[in-house]
């Protein structure tokens, strides 16, 4: 039978494949390989868990056939089948894969040697104590249910977690263009990090690293060098090198030396490890080992390597470390989803999730105790009316036909609600006895005072919080041990910064591009009508263009014209005297030829509430978060993609709620707020900011930081004006502007635009190389549409090329950043 034409439907195999793809990868992200920030578990672990609360395998129950579980959990809720849900069982009991493990397993689950666990059919597990605190609380309306995959039951879309487990324990999972990997951490030092930003929220990060001193591997092991963990933990990226714990020990008959190797770094298997040491020594990469045994038993792993009799034990411990696995490198990558959207996490920021988390959960609690309290206590209340009418009430109930008449002759009768009298029909003959009417004024007087308790709990946030910290003392009281990976700081290792004392320096930067930087002690404060000091010495072409403050461990970035970033300390520029010149930028980054910087930023802190915006010469406008620049790189990075003949002509860091200024050429601009333009990636080329005209270029870009400026605009004829700032309205993103300065034959095209201020002195440079210095003062406010003024008188083969803020050299005020 012929299909007919009307049922084919023509779909592009590129859009197809597009949309295909962006939904596995979604759907890979979300459900299957990244874990909740707040809970630290993947969908596939929750099911687990969720399937072994639902057949009541508490800590103190029977193990369960895993067969058993694993069917409830592929049935009930994970419909990838067992052998996905095994595996996922098994990690969870493995003492060398978990910190805590959350499922007690029974049987062969596998082992540090790298043997594969025995079929579920044979293994029984049943909760630890760590998983049953991650499920406390949840009937009691905490978390948010959703249904099933065939909707035939719900399940929560996140645990109450009083346990810690993304830290605790630990993650590791791959997606699609993204991996985590969060390593496992110690539960007291965790419990008291909450603690600690519980009671000080902004608290510093060095107190929080005291706390928090550094990951805690199931197997133990040696953390060589606390710089990977820094790093790690402020900017959620970092490597962490770990090593074998090794011991030499002496022959007393021969006085051969012996290795004992008692520990070995995390997910390391020892059976491969114990190969590769093997091969090494048939290759000749290790010398001086004679034998090689494996004496591990269940009291503890033991490995012997034995030596030659002229070998020296640290030469060879040493090859060891090179040439295998005994120091391997953790690479953390601390990726978990917050709502939902994978993001990059420092320590901080996980435990400020997982208080807020937490926050909710007693919030949502106490609700609901509160409520069925007052329900409890509204019927005790019916119950009491009844006891002190009891006759009365016998004869009501009596005199009635059937139940719900004598509910409704009660609630005439006494004034009760329906659920007090169906409360009292209901009620048994014993609890008419004077012991159950005690029974009754005593849970009623403990619920009044539970109101009380939640009412006072649920009055205000810092109540909360004080539970919150309550419970997690109790679970590091529980579950809180003593460390098993040892920390121990490399030789040698140090940072720069700890060399170098953190002080306040003035940086000068000339308009060609040298810097140097100055105690800020060199520039005292003087009273008015003070002479100054010089500031730096310059030839008569160049001048200081930008003076501030900064310390010496803060980073300056810096941007070339083709759209890369690169860094340095501040520290690492030479400090010169008052009337040194200074070095060349160029000759301080890895430049490439032709290569020039267009602009810097210096920054405090790569923190997430500030961006990059970037303008380009073609009218191109991008924004970037700056944490995206928080990672250094010796040969630069890509900070903006641009199109073939594109150049980057300014940068600079905003809180993402300024105006931006764009001036073309062509004598118009455009003034738009910054919310136009989303934050994208470092190597998007961003989004069109002003629309070119007739062969146009944009000539500068201004963040607009204060409303009482005014902007100064200059022609290539030497022609210029300054126009207040108010005379710029806000329009749309990407239009053609509006009139600034007309760039006639008289006046030629527009050559820079730059925010001024009372008493701020420019510098007008012309092609050849003619510099005029003026102050702002001296030019009077005129309107947009107009050709302003003459400020300078170029040669008659002489074209103004740009006009620049200048610094004072002789500044008799303090300087500030």
């Amino acid at each position: 039978m012929a299909v007919g034409r009307d049922r084919i439907i023509p779909v592009d195999i590129e859009d197809e494949l597009k949309t295909s793809y962006i939904d596995y990868a979604m759907s890979t992200i979300v459900s299957r390989a990244l874990p909740d920030v707040r809970d630290g578990l993947k969908p596939s672990q929750r099911r687990v868990l969720l399937a072994m609360h639902d057949l009541k395998l508490n800590p103190g129950s029977q193990h369960r056939k895993c067969a058993k579980i694993a069917g409830d959990a592929s049935g009930n809720y994970h419909p990838h089948g067992e052998g996905v849900v095994y595996p996922t069982l098994c990690r969870m009991a493995q003492d060398f894969s978990l910190r805590y493990q959350l499922v007690d397993g029974q049987g062969n689950f596998g082992s540090v040697d790298g043997d594969n666990p025995a079929a579920m059919r044979y293994t029984e597990a049943r909760l630890t104590k760590p998983a049953v605190a991650m499920m406390e609380d949840l009937e009691k309306e905490t978390v948010s249910f959703v249904p099933n995959y065939d909707e035939t039951r719900t399940e929560p879309t996140v645990f109450p977690a009083r346990f810690p487990n993304l830290l605790t324990n630990g993650v590791h999972g791959i997606a699609v263009g993204m991996a985590t990997k969060i390593p496992p951490h110690n539960a007291g030092e965790v419990c008291a990090a909450i603690d600690a930003l519980i009671d000080d929220p902004d608290l510093n990060d060095e107190d929080l690293l005291q706390l928090v001193t550094g990951p805690d591997f199931p197997t133990g092991g040696i953390i060589y060098g606390r710089e990977g963990i820094r790093e790690a933990y402020l900017t959620g990226r970092g490597s962490v090198i770990l090593r074998a714990r090794a011991s030499i020990e002496t022959d007393g008959k021969d006085g051969r030396e012996t290795i004992i190797i008692t520990e070995i770094p995390y997910e390391l298997k020892k059976s491969e490890l114990i190969e590769k040491i093997a091969h090494c020594v048939r290759a000749g990469t290790i010398t001086g080992i004679r034998d090689l045994r494996d004496e591990s038993d269940r009291d503890g792993m033991r490995i012997v390597i034995v030596l030659k009799k002229d070998a020296n034990a640290h030469v060879v411990m040493n090859q060891l470390f090179k040439h295998t696995r005994l120091q391997d490198t953790f690479g953390a990558n601390m990726i978990a989803l917050v709502n939902g959207r994978p993001q990059v996490l420092t320590l901080r920021k996980m435990l400020t999730h997982f208080i807020e988390h937490r926050v909710v959960i007693v919030q949502k609690r106490s609700e609901f105790e509160l409520r069925k309290a007052e329900e409890r206590a509204h019927i005790l209340e019916g119950l009491k009316v009844a006891l002190d009418h009891i006759d009365a009430v016998i004869k009501t109930i009596r005199a009635s036909k059937t139940p719900d008449e004598a509910k409704q002759a009660l609630s005439t009768k006494f004034k009760l609600s329906d659920v007090q009298a169906q409360a009292i029909v209901d009620m048994r003959l014993g609890r008419l006895t004077g012991l159950e009417r005690d029974k009754i004024e005593t849970e009623y007087v403990e619920l009044l005072q539970l109101i009380e308790r939640l009412n006072t709990i649920l009055s205000s946030r810092t109540n909360i919080l004080q539970v919150v910290k309550t419970e997690t003392s109790e679970v590091r009281k529980a579950f809180g041990d003593e460390r098993r990976t040892e920390i121990i700081d490399a030789e040698g290792e140090f940072r720069i910064e700890d060399l170098i004392a953190e002080e306040d320096m003035v940086l000068t930067i000339s308009h060609h591009g040298y810097v140097k930087r100055l105690p800020t002690g060199t520039y005292r404060r003087q009273g008015r009508g003070g002479r100054g000091i010089t500031g730096a010495k310059t030839r008569d072409e160049d001048f200081i263009e930008h003076l501030f403050v900064a310390s010496t461990h803060q980073y300056i970035l810096f941007l070339t014209d083709r759209g890369r970033c690169h860094w340095l300390k501040v520290h690492q520029i030479p400090e010169g005297g008052r009337s040194a010149r200074g070095k060349a930028i160029i000759n301080m980054l890895p430049l490439e030829k032709g290569e020039a910087v267009r602009a810097f930023v210096p920054v405090k802190e790569f923190t997430e509430d500030h961006f990059l915006v970037m303008a380009t010469r073609n009218g191109t406008i991008k924004k970037t978060f700056l944490t995206e620049f928080s990672r250094p790189r010796k040969a630069g990075i890509i900070a903006i993609g641009l199109d073939e003949g594109d150049t980057l002509i300014g940068a600079s860091i905003t809180d993402g709620n300024h105006d931006i200024l764009l001036a073309k050429s062509g004598g118009k601009a455009i003034r738009f707020v910054e919310k136009d333009v989303r934050a994208m990636g470092r190597t998007a080329r961003g989004v069109r900011g002003v629309e070119l005209e007739g062969g146009e270029h944009v000539v500068g870009m201004v963040c607009i930081r204060d409303e009482v400026s005014s902007i100064l605009v200059v022609t290539e004829n030497g022609f210029g004006k300054r126009t207040a700032l108010s005379d710029y309205r806000i329009t749309r993103r990407g239009g053609k502007g509006i009139f600034t300065i007309k760039a006639s034959t008289r006046n030629g095209a527009m050559v820079g635009i730059k925010e001024v201020v009372s008493g701020d002195e420019i510098m007008i440079i012309t092609k050849v190389g003619v510099v005029i210095r003026l102050s702002i003062d001296n030019i009077s406010e005129i309107g947009r549409n107009t050709q302003g003024v003459r400020l300078m008188k170029p040669g008659p083969e002489d074209l103004v090329v740009s006009v620049a803020r200048a610094v004072s050299e002789n500044s008799n005020e303090d300087t500030q950043a």
